[in-house]
């Protein structure tokens, strides 16, 4: 296994559920910045699987939070283990920022992963350890991790990338603006700033979209620059065709010329689209519109990312099968469904 298998969020999350399917227990390791998701694909991967989950923050805790506190009986010390580790069923122990943990924690740590036991405590058999950190390029206050507890490990490394971010954006119902910023400009999907607190990443731009709902500015999130650009953009709204009319079936402008618009008018149908209070009538209009009025790789880009959304929800497949007959106008999206169905 080499760390370029899974190099996406979504890779991550498939290979991930690869290996419980398989009951592969032997401990992972996942490498990559901040802010990219990697703790929310643990969480989402158990839920999917039925799993429990125990998040540790290794490096919150002390070496006695994890190995227990000693008491005496009948001359002989005995270590009482912490109770939030598990002693029965089938789940994920999860070791979040662990080489963000001193040596001496590590050190402790290092039993659990080995030997799947510290001090008296045993982790059931039906449980995986998994753990994840940063790396020394990404400004993380880490320490070396120990060989001989690296080679015990499979290293998987995980980057931000914009499809996985979109897909689980529309899952999730991000602010539309948000998201068609972010697919305009996908070079501010992550980067770190050296002279400032807040910068783009996932993790902020989940954050920044709580923000811009409520009509806030999202510097706090992503920082002053970001947030500049971000706000140019959202102007853009203001000459581009009224997405409600189009939905509702009242009007039928041309697409816009500006690339910006574009994505701001196509990324905004689909998260509406998207979203469970659409009616199937809005959702025909809007495929209707871009089919008619866009070109084909707009209406593809719109097209993809509805279904994309309708495969992940319970019977919203069948809420997208009028949207998927009227696809039809155009010839190229034979070939796109048979891609995306085959």
């Amino acid at each position: 296994m080499t760390a370029s298998e899974a190099s996406t969020p979504a890779a991550l999350d498939r290979f991930l559920e690869c290996l419980v399917r398989a009951d592969i227990r032997t401990s992972i390791m996942i490498w990559g910045p901040p802010g990219i998701g990697k703790s929310s694909i643990v969480g989402t991967v158990s839920n999917r699987l039925n799993l429990q989950l125990v998040d540790l923050r290794l490096s919150q805790l002390a070496p006695t939070d994890l190995r227990g506190l000693p008491v005496p009986r009948d001359g002989v010390s005995t270590w009482y283990p912490p109770e939030f580790l598990p002693r029965s069923g089938r789940g994920i122990l999860f070791l979040d920022e662990i080489n963000l943990a001193p040596p001496a924690m590590q050190g402790v740590a290092q039993q659990l992963i080995l030997d799947r036991r510290v001090g008296s405590y045993r982790l059931p058999d039906e449980w995986f350890v998994w753990a994840a950190g940063n790396r020394k390029e990404d400004r993380a206050s880490v320490f070396e991790m120990p060989a001989p507890l690296a080679n015990r490990f499979l290293h998987v490394s995980v980057e931000a990338d914009f499809d996985s971010f979109r897909e689980y954006a529309l899952r999730t119902e991000i602010e539309e603006q948000i998201l068609a910023f972010v697919a305009f400009r996908p070079q501010l999907l992550h980067r770190t700033s050296p002279n400032e607190p807040a910068w783009p990443s996932p993790r902020s731009w989940m954050m920044a979209s709580e923000l811009h709902a409520n009509g806030l500015s999202v510097a706090p999130a992503v920082g002053s620059d970001t947030a500049a650009e971000f706000s140019a953009f959202v102007r853009l709204y203001e000459t581009m065709p009224n997405l409600d009319e189009i939905m509702d079936g009242t009007q039928a402008p041309d697409f816009p010329d500006e690339a910006s618009s574009r994505y701001a008018a196509t990324i905004g149908l689909a998260v509406r689209c998207a979203g469970t209070e659409a009616t199937d009538v809005q959702i025909l209009n809007a495929s209707r519109w871009l089919a008619e009025r866009a070109p084909l790789e707009w209406f593809q880009l719109f097209v993809t990312d509805v279904i994309r959304v309708g495969r992940a929800r319970p019977g919203g497949m069948e809420r997208l099968q009028p949207m998927l007959k009227e696809s039809e106008v155009r010839k190229a999206v034979g070939d796109m469904r048979d891609a995306l169905f085959g």
